[in-house]
């Protein structure tokens, strides 16, 4: 997604400048071609020398730089820029923005570039709150730029409330979104990823060896691509997709519930969690103790949720299911899609190198009423794109 692509990230006078560096490290690890343009304050915090040395190209902070190329620099930037990101951006950068001031290197290529544009404040909450920057970022936002919300935490000045900066890993989220295609907007997207627990007593539980990692892919492809995404989430290691509503469930009764209070008005449904199929038929209030005798523990059906939601699939709703087998995967995966009325089944062996719990990778194959598509080994972010790719065209 960003090999090739030309992204201008705009660094003003913040104390956060200096992890903007390490933004600009991901992005060039990823083939980005990075340029760094600085206001003179920001010059202050860290020194141009490092984002040259971090990107390979010049640093600017100069409009009337004569050491430059002949071309009106912030011209002929603005027309190569795939993405522009300032971060951090004062209140004074902001303001100017917002009215169109443009009196330095960073705001003449801001006014004169037509690609996405990424805000990310960073400032005293105070400075932050005030009605004259809430307002002046709101008139980015009615310009069609995209103002990222800070986070909330310790500030350099001394304060804790909201005015921090993004971390990088999050910035770079949001410079990827800028790129993907946006054939998903108005696309209602329902997700379910990771394992159910079944409680046994209040110490053990039942419970599988899935990670979460396919479903959490599958939530964050959709919502870069414009969807809608909700993620019904058993526990795992994971942190959520940024602008994904997440919804946290421990048992399959709960996941079942979760998902039935907003199934109807999804357009795409992706069950992709390893939900338990049994469950202790009694749960003890204390914790069993050991004994030399033989112990048992009965067990009951869980709620079929693919089942479920096949039986009561509304009209032009698209259900996907994940079949994970060891043995007989084609035969077993179709019997499970006919009998779910499912319109796609995505089937996978544990067995096979590269697939199953817990990878970077998976080996799935598509499986539809007429159709069959064997994909290769590929990371899951792959896996995901080019599933929610099929689905998007076969609907």
């Amino acid at each position: 997604m960003l090999q090739g692509k030309h992204i201008v990230l705009g660094v003003t006078g913040s104390i956060a400048a200096y992890k903007i560096a390490t933004l600009a490290s991901m992005l060039k690890k990823r083939k980005a071609d990075v340029t760094v343009i600085m206001t003179p304050n920001a010059t202050n915090f860290i020194n141009p020398i490092t984002f040259e040395e971090l990107t390979g190209n010049k640093c600017l902070v100069d409009t009337f730089d004569r050491n430059f190329q002949h071309n009106v620099a912030h011209v002929s930037l603005a027309r190569q820029t795939d993405v522009f990101m300032v971060a951090p951006a004062s209140a004074n950068v902001i303001a100017k923005a917002a009215h169109g001031i443009a009196d330095d290197m960073l705001t003449t290529t801001l006014l004169a570039c037509e690609c996405p544009k990424l805000i990310a404040p960073a400032m005293n909450t105070r400075m932050y709150l005030n009605p004259i920057v809430q307002d002046n970022m709101k008139i980015l936002q009615n310009y069609g730029m995209e103002v990222i919300t800070p986070a909330v935490g310790y500030l350099a000045c001394g304060d804790t409330g909201e005015g921090k900066m993004p971390e990088p890993e999050l910035l770079l989220e949001y410079i990827i979104k800028a790129l993907y295609p946006k054939d998903m907007e108005g696309t209602k997207v329902l997700v379910t990823a990771g394992p159910t627990q079944e409680k046994i007593d209040p110490v053990r539980y039942i419970t599988n060896h899935s990670t979460g990692k396919m479903g959490y892919a599958i939530a964050r492809a959709a919502m870069m691509r414009g969807a809608e995404v909700t993620l019904v989430t058993g526990k795992t290691d994971l942190i959520p997709p940024m602008g994904v509503h997440t919804v946290e469930i421990t048992s399959a009764a709960d996941m079942a519930q979760a998902v039935k209070e907003c199934a109807q008005e999804q357009d795409i449904i992706i069950k992709a969690a390893a939900v338990a199929d049994y469950r202790p038929m009694h749960t003890a209030d204390e914790k069993m103790k050991k004994t030399d005798d033989d112990m048992s523990i009965l067990l009951e059906r869980t709620e079929d949720i693919l089942g479920f939601l096949g039986s009561h699939k509304r009209e032009g709703q698209f259900l996907c299911g994940f079949s994970m087998e060891t043995e007989n995967m084609i035969e077993n995966s179709r019997k499970k899609l006919e009998k779910k009325n499912l319109d796609l089944i995505v089937a996978n062996n544990l067995k096979e190198q590269g697939a199953g719990f817990g990878t970077d990778t998976n080996v799935v194959t598509l499986l539809a009423r007429n159709d069959t598509v064997q994909l290769p080994m590929m990371g899951k972010d792959e896996v995901a794109d080019q599933l929610l790719t099929y689905i998007m065209e076969h609907r």
